[in-house]
This record gives C-alpha cells, sequence and structure tokens, in this order.
C-alpha cells in the first residue's frame, strides 16, 4: 500500500505545474504573436498580451494572399493536403500491418519466418536511409506534387506489423478452431474476430500514426515544390524568408497555432482509447 503524505502530494502537483508552464509558454507566446500586427512583432520588448487583430489574422492566413516576402499559399490548403496525407498514412500502415501480421501468425507457408524478419529488418532503413533511391523512384513514377507520392513510400511499417503479430499470438487457440467449426473461413475469422479484439490496439496506433504522417518534414520537401500541395508544415518553412522585417511573424504564428489544432484533437478525443491499447493487458 502507498502511504500518502501531503507534503508529496504538493510537491508533486508542484513539479506537475512548472512543467505545463514550461511546456505551455511557447505556445502562448505563439497565439501573442498570431493576434498582433507584423510591425508590433518586430518591436522590443515583444507584447506578452494578446492583441486585437486574432479574427484577420487567422483569415488572412487560412485565405492566403498576404504580402509577406515567403510563401502565401492558402494555409486552409496546406492544413487539407495535410490531414488527407496523415489518414492515408495511417489507414494504409494499419491495414497493411494487420494483414501482413495475420498472414505471418495464422497461415503456414514456406520461409514464413524470413519474411517476416525482412519486414523486421525495415525497421533500421528508415526513410531518412533510403531516401535518395525512394525519391528516384517516385519522380520516374511521375509521383511528385501529389497525394500519391506524399504518403505511398510511408505506407508500410514493421513497428505496427511487428506489434500486431504479437497481439495476435496471445489469441487462444480454441477461439481459432471454434470459429474453423462454425464454417468460419479466413476473412471472416480475421474481420469478425480478429478486427475487433485488436480495436484499442488499432486506435493507439491510429494516434501515433496520425501525429507521425501530420509532422512530417523531410519527404514532402524534397517531394512538393508547387504551393497548392504543401503540407502545413512546409507551409510554415515556406512562408519565412529574409530578415525578421519582411516576415510576417504574425501570420506564420497563426499558421502554427492552425497546425497544432487537429494533431492535440485527436490526442484528446482518443486519450482514453489510446491509454487503454498501451497499457491493458485483457485479451
Amino acid at each position: 500500500m502507498v502511504e500518502r503524505r501531503p507534503t508529496l502530494g504538493i510537491l508533486a502537483h508542484a513539479i506537475l505545474i512548472v512543467g505545463v508552464l514550461v511546456v505551455a509558454l511557447p505556445v502562448y507566446i505563439a497565439f501573442v504573436a498570431s493576434t498582433h500586427t507584423a510591425a508590433e512583432m518586430v518591436q522590443s520588448p515583444m507584447p506578452m498580451l494578446p492583441g486585437s487583430n486574432l479574427v484577420e489574422n487567422y483569415v488572412t492566413a487560412l485565405n492566403g494572399g498576404s504580402s509577406g516576402a515567403g510563401s502565401t499559399a492558402a494555409v486552409g490548403r496546406m492544413m487539407f493536403v495535410s490531414l488527407v496525407t496523415a489518414l492515408v498514412i495511417t489507414f494504409g500502415k494499419i491495414a497493411i500491418s494487420l494483414l501482413s501480421a495475420f498472414a505471418i501468425v495464422y497461415f503456414r507457408f514456406r520461409f514464413r519466418m524470413f519474411f517476416f524478419w525482412a519486414i523486421f529488418v525495415t525497421l533500421m532503413l528508415p526513410v531518412e536511409v533510403r531516401i535518395g533511391p525512394t525519391y528516384k523512384v517516385v519522380s520516374d513514377l511521375g509521383m511528385l506534387n501529389s497525394f500519391a507520392g506524399l504518403t505511398v513510400p510511408l505506407i508500410a511499417s514493421a513497428t505496427a506489423t511487428f506489434l500486431f503479430r504479437q497481439f495476435f499470438l496471445t489469441v487462444p487457440e480454441e477461439l481459432v478452431e471454434a470459429a474453423r467449426i462454425d464454417g468460419a473461413g479466413p476473412m471472416r475469422f480475421f474481420i469478425d474476430i480478429l478486427v475487433p479484439l485488436s480495436a484499442t490496439s488499432i486506435a493507439a496506433l491510429f494516434v501515433i500514426q496520425f501525429i507521425y504522417g501530420w509532422n512530417q518534414y523531410l519527404w514532402p520537401l524534397l517531394v512538393t515544390t508547387n504551393e497548392n500541395m504543401y503540407p502545413v508544415v512546409i507551409g510554415i518553412k515556406r512562408m519565412i524568408a529574409g530578415g525578421d522585417s519582411q516576415n510576417q511573424w504574425n501570420l506564420v504564428m497563426a499558421t502554427a497555432i492552425l497546425a497544432m489544432i487537429p494533431p492535440a484533437l485527436v490526442v484528446m478525443l482518443m486519450q482514453k482509447w489510446f491509454v487503454k491499447g498501451l497499457v491493458d493487458t485483457e485479451k
């Protein structure tokens, strides 16, 4: 039994509050910057209280057409590209990983473990390692500046395959036999039994992979040269050009705040499922 001490409780809360303040301070400064004009943002000292240009700055950022030295693309379009990219990567990774783990665990074929370890070894070959050959293939296939070019090279996931394989190995053999006696084929067993049992794992992977897809920077930086195909992370980089006086820092910060909203919503809305998928030991 853990002993409850008031002093330790106060200390724990104090540490948590300090941690929250440290994490929240940059977000607060970005929000304050997004509510002022560009001229006010280059003044010294920088304003630390919200200004009166909040609605104007966010509407300008969403619609594009600012007068800054960098990119003036509409942030609304950038967020749409990021959303499509993140969802395609997420659902693609989960679907392919479920099917590959199902095949490795429940089908008996030659070199089964060889193929599993071949998939697992790709953990040592992330996109950053094979980025040159991958870019060459995507370019030769005419997939630059397209959703296919942004998503297809990032869909495969050895980590998710390994996690689903480990979970499938815990499913009782009696359940497989019962499904076979009832006349369920492999795909019926997969869809009606394995997928529902994997719901919490799928939810946890959805959160992780969505954030992974949303925050992609290096690969989109290479394969997108058209403003209409910029993800929002690349859009923020393209908006910054020249010296401080030439950048519309208020719009850059507004874009940064907008870019935080979707992944934050996913984490908050799926927090219960995410935690359950990571810690739940009941199979």
